[in-house]
């Protein structure tokens, strides 16, 4: 009898040893709608990024997919974790086009770049928000990486360092925000016309949205015949 005893509670004791798994599945950053979604599974995935969802390593997962955005960080190891807070989605006109009203410009700072056509940028009032390039359309890097898509962001990251300060212009023939929140501007630094640098470079297609040409488009796509004809950038690697 106690050597029965002594079976039943080793037996016990080892599988309680056993520890499931956290996840039946590694995660990505095109299974999350939008950055929000997937800045709530990170936090709550707990410190050291086990399904590798923030790329540059500053607590942000999934830049790339579109708002609703979160910034919530991941806590520190024996601390709470917090409910992370979606950010307010912004009124918008669902499809991303009609009239912004008068032409704002504001000079804000780069905080981050997200890929060949999005920045995060520090406003005037001290809020962030999200800004993409009127009129232009780069590979994609996250959900999925497409041929170009690294070439286009690095060079963003020279037009537009982080750090740098740049004036965001709005069109009065486009909407003010996209569909998913974000911004619609052009982006100048230094004089240059951002957007159409990408273009010149090959780097960017013109990009208009549901044939409602936006007020830069023929200077836009003049470059782009050129950097076509050129074979510039992507259009002698990727788009032939």
């Amino acid at each position: 009898m106690h050597r029965l005893v002594l079976l039943l509670v080793a037996l016990v004791s080892t599988s309680l040893l056993v520890v499931p798994s956290a996840s039946a599945a590694d995660m990505d950053c095109g299974d999350f709608a939008t950055q929000s979604e997937a800045q709530a599974f990170f936090v709550a995935a707990g410190p050291g990024d086990p399904h590798l969802l923030d790329a540059d390593g500053d607590g942000v997962a999934c830049e790339g997919n579109p708002c609703p955005c979160s910034t919530s960080i991941v806590p520190l190891v024996g601390t709470a974790t917090p409910t992370p807070t979606p950010s307010p989605t912004p009124a918008v006109d669902p499809d991303g086009s009609g009239t912004s009203g008068p032409t704002p410009r504001d000079r804000v700072v780069v905080v981050r770049v997200s890929d060949g056509d999005t920045l995060r940028v520090l406003m005037p009032d001290g809020t962030e928000e999200y800004v993409r390039l009127l009129g232009i359309d780069t590979p994609e890097i996250y959900s999925r990486r497409e041929c170009g898509g690294p070439q286009a962001t690095r060079a963003m990251r020279r037009l537009a360092p982080v750090g740098s300060s740049v004036v965001i212009v709005s069109d009065p023939s486009q909407g003010d925000r996209d569909r998913y929140g974000r911004l619609l501007r052009y982006v100048q630094r230094s004089g240059k016309d951002v957007g159409k640098a990408q273009v010149s470079a090959g780097l960017a297609q013109v990009y208009v949205y549901r044939r409602d040409p936006f007020d830069r488009v023929g200077a836009y796509q003049r470059a782009e015949r050129r950097a076509m004809r050129a074979d510039r950038g992507s259009w002698g690697r990727c788009w032939r």
